[in-house]
């Protein structure tokens, strides 16, 4: 979702040459509020979406389609430097924050990488996300770490149910409590405080 055409025809073109056919554009818009319709209309894996597109802007275009199509992977993307947007966007549902290049093809590893489930994010805007006293202040048991990896490694609810034995709901019951304890609102904050205070490994 971007309100620049030439940004977004460079992806159009981009995509498919590079990535052997496996990613391509199958519809965009430079409409805030038309954006959670298209992506309910064209069922993609992941949507790019612009924060400073016009109003009602690109914050509530990730709210909205995060509501109505909760299965897509949410990329915001800024030109701007300001931590402040991304972190909203990241509250709002977003699964991962990417500036805004003048060369689409810069962002085609990370677009990849979201797509194989991780979550990516520029190292200025982990440090603005990380407070030390919030890392450090997290102690998790071993079946919270063990929760905590799959949700960083970007492993599905019923990936998780089947690895941990247990039910999707009750994984979906773990996983709120694990975002409350990290004190965090959803699964790429949770990966990137984790990794930051090196709960990760073993």
């Amino acid at each position: 979702m971007d309100d620049h055409p030439l940004f977004v025809r460079g992806l159009e073109l981009l995509l498919p040459v590079t990535t052997d056919g496996r990613a391509e554009v199958v519809g965009s818009t430079g409409d805030a509020a038309a954006a959670a319709a298209l992506v309910s209309r064209c069922h993609p894996d992941l949507a790019l979406v612009d924060l400073h597109m016009p109003p009602p802007g690109g914050i509530r275009a990730v709210a909205a389609i995060r509501r109505t199509s909760p299965r897509v992977r949410v990329v915001a993307m800024s030109g701007s430097t300001d931590p402040a947007p991304a972190l909203e966007a990241l509250r709002a549902g977003a699964e991962g924050f990417l500036p805004k290049t003048s060369e689409p093809e810069e962002l085609l590893p990370p677009l990849l990488a979201i797509l194989d489930g991780w979550a990516v994010l520029p190292a200025e805007l982990l440090r603005a996300l990380l407070g030390p006293s919030r890392a450090a202040s997290v102690d998790l048991d071993a079946e919270e770490r063990r929760l905590l990896r799959a949700i960083a490694a970007g492993r599905s609810t019923v990936d998780v149910a089947e690895e941990l034995h247990v039910s999707e709901r009750t994984v979906k019951r773990m996983t709120a409590a694990l975002l409350r304890k990290l004190r965090v609102s959803n699964r790429a904050e949770a990966a990137a405080i984790a990794g930051h205070a090196g709960l990760l490994t073993d």
